[in-house]
């Protein structure tokens, strides 16, 4: 019993001896790899940061760093577990790096969606803080655009976040690219009314409101008639820098038409509906 257990000491005595200096090989070698990742990231930082597309992209740098650094440290991990003879444990971690590699590539594929399409979005400039966008039914301001998402503050006052990848891929309309935006006001008036005194008394009365710039053409068209009404469209330009603008200016219009249509002895109808 004595000899047998002087021979399992004696064995314990000799892996330690043999297994110390590989794990003092492998901390070093690790060290050496988190050192070197570490200073592959800053160096990476430094040039993006010196470079044009940091002002336009500024998260990602950050991201391509943490992919750089990821790496270094990946194969730090690997290369110690190997000095120290630990084959079959990486083997079991590069079948298991597998499987999450798998897994995450599911997981991610939305991630790295939204960040290519965010990437573009911020390359070709489609719109920028501070626009107002209408994207499927949401309509609002733009407050942020990061890598992944894009957010704007609709006008019922709430928060909105969409995905980058859906708001490069579907139709978005830019109300405030061109810094005015067009009113359309849609009535209808008596089927005794003059039509032709009816175009011209709105068309007037919207000009000289001083409602629609100056420069921009009012135009009137009828859409539909019927026994007793005929129905138009009447459409002018406004200066555009925020939504109550274009609250504003409708309002003023409906108001200015009706009241001047009061003066010419023009009845305003219900639109005929089709």
């Amino acid at each position: 019993m004595g000899d047998h257990l002087k021979k399992i000491l004696e064995s314990w005595g000799y892996s330690t001896v043999d297994f110390f200096p590989k794990l003092i090989l492998a901390i070093a070698v690790l060290t050496f790899f988190v050192i070197l990742g570490k200073l592959v990231k800053k160096i990476c930082l430094g040039i993006y940061s010196r470079s044009k597309l940091a002002a336009i992209h500024p998260d990602f740098a950050k991201v391509i760093a943490a992919i750089v650094y990821f790496f270094f440290l990946l194969s730090g991990v690997f290369l110690a577990l190997e000095i120290m003879g630990l084959e079959k444990v990486l083997t079991k971690l590069l079948a298991s790096a597998g499987v999450l590699g798998i897994i995450a590539g599911f997981a991610f594929q939305d991630i790295a969606s939204n960040a290519f399409a965010g990437f573009l979005l911020k390359t070709r400039h489609p719109f920028k803080i501070g626009d107002w966008i209408q994207f499927n039914n949401e309509y609002g301001k733009v407050t942020g655009i990061t890598l992944l998402s894009t957010s704007m503050d609709n006008i019922l006052g709430q928060q909105v976040f969409i995905p980058n990848q859906l708001i490069y891929s579907d139709p978005l309309t830019n109300f405030s690219v061109y810094g005015k935006r067009r009113v359309v006001l849609k009535s209808a008036v008596s089927g005794k009314s003059d039509l032709e005194e009816v175009k011209a008394v709105a068309i007037d009365e919207i000009k000289k409101s001083g409602i629609s710039l100056s420069d921009e053409p009012v135009d009137f068209y009828y859409t539909d008639m019927g026994d007793s009404s005929f129905n138009f469209e009447l459409f002018f330009w406004i200066k555009f820098d925020n939504e109550s603008e274009f609250y504003q200016a409708r309002s003023a219009a409906i108001m200015n038409i009706k009241k001047r249509f009061a003066t010419e002895n023009i009845s305003i109808a219900s639109p005929l509906t089709t």
